[in-house]
This record gives structure tokens, sequence and C-alpha cells, in this order.
């Protein structure tokens, strides 16, 4: 697809629909809008714009698309896959002014909220009505709602409570042509056509703007335990994982750490931790509830099925501050290992069960290619991030033999019964690999699809495949 240039005409007509305050063309102030967080990777867009209404997008949409003007949209720039990078130049919808909580059901126990409201922020703003939003990614903090919603984002809590996509009853999209629909309903139910709202939950903004998100909401947990256990090799602690679920525990969050991940917190944070010799990895592991009898009860099979995994030793939370660090150590250190050295991160999940032997082939491909690796991940849904290292690679090797080996990574991972990514997306970076999980059956639906909803492809060209 061959797509034009943004003219001074088009300038005009872009100021006039969101006003001059909200358009960003000079190349300095653009810098932001030009990366996020996957690997070292910038592309400008021509134009940014800070839109302020869902008419306001509908505009800009119906006049991109007349004028083949490719479109990104854009949310908190704390993506790893390359999905908020604008390939083909273009425009660049900044979703940071659509940053409010509309609305707050607690009869019907669900809420409505922009796209660019941070996670934390919604959560605690439910936690508030003894209400919970459970899905919380490591950048809860700065992560925008909306950018979850593109790319069906997890973290610690899926294990119990399920994904984002669980979470979603309702979606205002604008699509390419500037129509404004709601896919579903908000309802508990929907058996009328097909789903449109699942369809956008991980479409990467592929397909249409998102503009407006209703959520389901929960009771919140009043209760809830916390411990570390440690192990002297990573196989035994992802052994144990499946096993705490056959003995009959539905962990809050089952978190697996590798020790050099943690040893990297500990001199990025300043954390005081004792790391003892001999381990080499870690599950932290949450139990919640509104009994504490009933965790208590649930803790003691847990630890019952550690004992039989050779785990040497568990450390119980026993104060707010001391689980507060504990989950400090988990949720820094992604931060901490980018901190150490230029890397890539992959996004495996298989089936929990096969945990051991993704972790050693992870290790063995390292052997092979001369890379190191560090993981961490959502062991209880199977999920494990790979952070390569370059370490003492060559420049050459890391930028030629690398993709072999990431590419064994991913056949592993697919031959034990998983797939590329279970919360970061495709994107950009991801794309190439896909042929591996799917077949040409797959490629022709998802570009059928593209085609009816986005007929000049002018939404984030060049992701995804």
């Amino acid at each position: 697809m061959e797509f034009n240039k943004i003219t001074a005409g088009d300038l005009s007509v872009i100021k006039a629909v969101v006003g001059e305050d909200s358009v960003v063309s000079n190349h300095d102030d653009l810098e932001k809008y030009s990366h996020d967080e996957t690997e070292d990777l910038h592309y400008y867009p021509e134009i940014a714009v800070k839109p302020k209404s869902p008419e306001e997008i509908s505009a800009l949409l119906k006049f991109c698309n007349e004028k083949l003007i490719p479109v990104t949209v854009r949310g908190a720039g704390t993506g790893l896959s390359g999905g908020a990078l604008p390939v083909k130049g273009g425009l660049l919808i900044s979703m940071e002014r659509f940053n409010h909580i509309l609305n707050i059901d607690e009869e019907n126990l669900q809420a409505t909220v922009e796209p660019g409201v941070i996670t934390e922020t919604f959560m605690d703003a439910v936690a508030e009505k003894g209400l919970l939003y459970p899905v919380d990614p490591a950048s809860k903090g700065s992560c925008f709602i909306g950018g979850n919603v593109s790319h069906g984002s997890g973290g610690p809590r899926v294990v119990k409570y399920g994904t984002i996509r669980e979470y979603i009853l309702n979606l205002q999209v604008v699509l390419p042509d500037g129509d404004i629909i709601w896919t579903g309903a908000n309802t508990l139910k929907y058996a009328s056509g097909y789903n449109l709202t699942q369809l956008m939950i991980g479409s990467e903004g592929t397909l249409g703007v998102v503009t407006k998100i209703v959520t389901k909401l929960i009771p919140r947990p009043t209760q809830d335990a916390l411990m570390l256990a440690s192990f002297a090799t990573n196989e035994e602690a992802c052994a144990a994982v499946s096993a705490i679920f056959r003995a009959g525990v539905v962990p809050s969050a089952l978190e697996f750490m590798e020790r050099r991940g943690l040893e990297w917190v500990i001199k990025y944070d300043g954390l005081n931790f004792d790391l003892k010799e001999g381990i080499e990895a870690f599950l932290l592991i949450e139990v919640d509830g509104t009994n504490q009898d009933v965790i208590f009860s649930e803790c003691e099979k847990i630890n019952g099925v550690l004992d039989q995994h050779n785990c040497k030793d568990v450390l119980f939370a026993d104060t707010a501050a001391q689980k507060e660090e504990l989950w400090r150590l988990r949720r820094t250190m992604a931060v901490s290992v980018k901190s150490h050295s230029v890397f890539k991160e992959e996004d495996t999940v298989v089936p929990r069960a096969k945990l051991p032997q993704l972790i050693k082939g992870i290790k063995e491909a390292g052997k092979k290619y001369h890379f190191d690796s560090v993981c961490f991940g959502h062991a209880g849904d199977g999920n494990l991030h790979v952070n390569i290292l370059k370490g003492e690679m060559s420049d050459e090797d890391w930028n030629t033999k690398l993709k072999d080996g990431i590419k064994e990574i991913f056949e592993l991972t697919v031959s034990l019964g998983g797939t590329l990514s279970g919360e970061h997306g495709i994107g950009l970076v991801q794309k190439e690999y896909m042929p591996i999980k799917y077949g040409e059956a797959h490629f022709e639906l998802w570009r059928g699809i593209k085609k009816v909803f986005d007929p000049n492809g002018i939404m984030n060209p060049g992701k995804i495949f």
C-alpha cells in the first residue's frame, strides 16, 4: 500500500479538527512519540495530535482514510512489541487526553472508563468502593487501560481471575471511515452475532480506535497471604507450579524469578534482600480471599507441595510492608534487567506443566548461540518473559545469529503446545515469527478481517502480519 505524506493543506485541516494547541509538529517535540519500551527503536510520525473526543477522532480518521495517510494510535508508550511505533510516518493519535473514569456502577459491578486512564488509577478508584479490577500488568502505574485492551494484557492475577478478555463488556470504537459504534452490550452474556468486542481486544490498533471501555468488576478480596519459595534449580521451581494446582489450590498470583534477575533488582533498586548461596530460582505465591482460615489452609497445602519439589526455604511476608517489598522485587525486575545490557524480550507462553522443558530449552539455546538470558514471569499461566541479553556478544552475532536463536525458542514453545505471545502482543518485532505457529489459512482470515474494517490499510500499518 502506497501512503501519502501530510501536506501543509492537510495540516491545516488537522488543526481545524483538534485545535492548534493539540497538534505536535516540531521534530524535537515528536521524539517522545517516536518510541515505546521496545528495545531501542525509534520511528517518528510526521504529525502527532492529542484529540479530546470521539468526534474529533472520527473526523481525523475519515480525513486520513480519504487522503491515504497512515494512522498510528498511541497510549502511554509502555508497549514491548513495537505496536505503537509509527513505522510508516503519517499521523499519530495520542490518547493521553482521554483520561476520565466516567462511571463506576456499584449496582451492576461495572465501570465505564476512557482509554487514557492509567491502569493503577482505575484499580485504586474501584478499590475505594470495595471492588476489584484484577488486570494489573507490571507497568500498571504508567500504562493506559486502552493499551491493555489493544494488546490483550494480563499480569500476575490472571492465574485466578482471568485475562482482560474476561473483564471487557463493551467498547466504543471509531472505525477508519469515521463511523462510531459500540461493539456489544453492557451485559455479562452476549450471543448476538459475531463478538466484535473480543475481536477488538488484542487487535493492536489495526482495526479502529477505542474511545470508551465498559469493564466488569468483582468484589474485592479482604485477606491475602504472600510467600517466597526458593529452589536450587529453575526446573525444580517450574515443576512445582503445576503441582500446586493439582493439589486443588488456585493462587491469586504465582510468579517465577531467576536468581540473576533478583541480583539486578537489588543492585538497581537498592533493596535489602538476603540471597542465599545455592539458590537459583524463586516462586512468589499469593493466596487471597475473604476467610483467613481458608487462606491458611491453602498455604499449608502449597507448603506440602513445595516440600515435595525440593523447596529449600519459604519466606512468609508477615507485614504489609514486607509484602510490598516482595512484590517490588518482581515488579521492578524488567526495568532492572534492561538497565544492565542491550536486550530483546520475548513473551513465551505454554501449558504450565511444560514450563520445565521450556526454561531448559531456553538455556540450551543460549549456550548454542552464545547469548545470556534472564527469565521471569507469570508461571501460574505458563507465561515466561525471556530477556535475552547482548552481554559479550559481538555486534555482528547480535544482529545476525540471534534471530536463529529466538526462532528456536519459539519453535520449542509451539512444540510444547504454546504460542508466541501471552500478553505483550505481536506488533512490529514478533511478526516475522508468526509463521512458526500459524499457517496461510490464518493469514488469509486475518487479512480478510483487516480488509473489512480498514479497506485502505491506514490503521497501524506494518504490524502483526
